[in-house]
């Protein structure tokens, strides 16, 4: 009787934290589908390239209009890299999994390996 009365009470005990895994494992495989979907770049190419063209066209502006000395040349130099390493930074950040600066996605697969036992 009191194995009985074990089974029943271990069922009843599991149950919740049955549900709890079950729900766990659901919101571990959206993020992962979320994540393969999302491996692609979501900044448009036509947006780089306007953007681009309006820095290209701003740096010409302030080439043509201002006096050609060291100092004018040596500040556009340092706005056009501060520029173009903000642009860099954007592009890696945009794809997580992948670039220079990733993160890594070994806990998430170690994770994904616990589960799946």
């Amino acid at each position: 009787m009191t194995r009985s009365r074990r089974s029943r009470h271990g069922t009843r005990l599991s149950a919740p934290l049955k549900a709890e895994a079950l729900r766990l494992r659901l919101e571990i495989g959206r993020a992962r589908w979320l994540l393969l979907e999302q491996r692609g770049g979501s900044i448009p190419l036509p947006f780089l390239a306007v953007l681009t063209f309006w820095l290209a066209m701003i740096f010409m502006s302030f080439g043509i209009f201002a006096p050609a000395n060291a100092t004018v040349i040596a500040t556009m130099l340092v706005c056009a890299l501060s520029i173009s390493g903000a642009i860099f930074l954007v592009l890696e950040l945009d794809t997580p999994f992948g670039g220079l600066i990733h993160i890594s996605s070994a806990p998430l697969r170690d994770t994904l390996a616990l589960l799946g036992h």
